[in-house]
């Protein structure tokens, strides 16, 4: 069994903010089923992907709790750990349209995985990388601010380009 959970805010006002890659990938993923709500706490469902039993996962805490809701996910699956965990979220070391799977490794700063790292005690799980930065050198606009900005129009194009590529490496990486 393997957990992927798509890193986001909650709420209309984030929607189709930069933060919410995570989210808008799971949602991909889940293709239109209906999401079971855990406590308010997640919203989740199961399917199978790549002949492996899934759960996907929406925290619904803001991002910097995003450690509470996956304490509460391991609590409920002990079974949980790192091999098996794959958290998908937002990275400005990242351009738009590029993404990277790798283990332990996540961008140098991110407030959700820094809550997830204290709450689990470990980085040591699936980081599925989603690149947002389309600033193209201007660092004018602090991170915390452009983080809840949207994407340009032609940026849509690219993000939805590395969401179908993301998706088809995790199916691979899953069989």
């Amino acid at each position: 069994m393997k957990f992927i959970v798509g890193l986001g805010n909650p709420g209309n006002k984030y929607q189709h903010t930069r933060h919410n890659i995570g989210f808008k990938v799971v949602d991909q993923i889940a293709n239109n089923q209906e999401w079971k709500s855990s406590k308010g706490k997640l919203e989740y469902l199961w399917l199978e992907m790549g002949g492996e039993k899934v759960e996907l996962v929406k925290p619904q805490a803001f991002m910097n709790k995003s450690g509470l809701v996956l304490t509460y996910v391991k609590k409920k699956h002990p079974q949980l750990t790192g091999e098996n965990l794959f958290v998908i979220h937002d990275d400005l070391d990242l351009e738009v349209g590029k993404f990277k799977l790798q283990f332990g490794k996540g961008p140098k700063q991110h407030n959700g995985l820094t809550s997830i790292y204290q709450h689990l005690g470990t980085d040591q799980f699936w980081h599925v990388r989603v690149g947002i930065d389309g600033r193209q050198g201007d660092r004018t606009i602090p991170s915390d601010k452009y983080v809840l900005s949207s994407f340009s129009p032609e940026e849509k194009l690219l993000v939805s380009q590395s969401i179908n590529q993301a998706i088809e490496e995790l199916n691979q990486h899953l069989t």
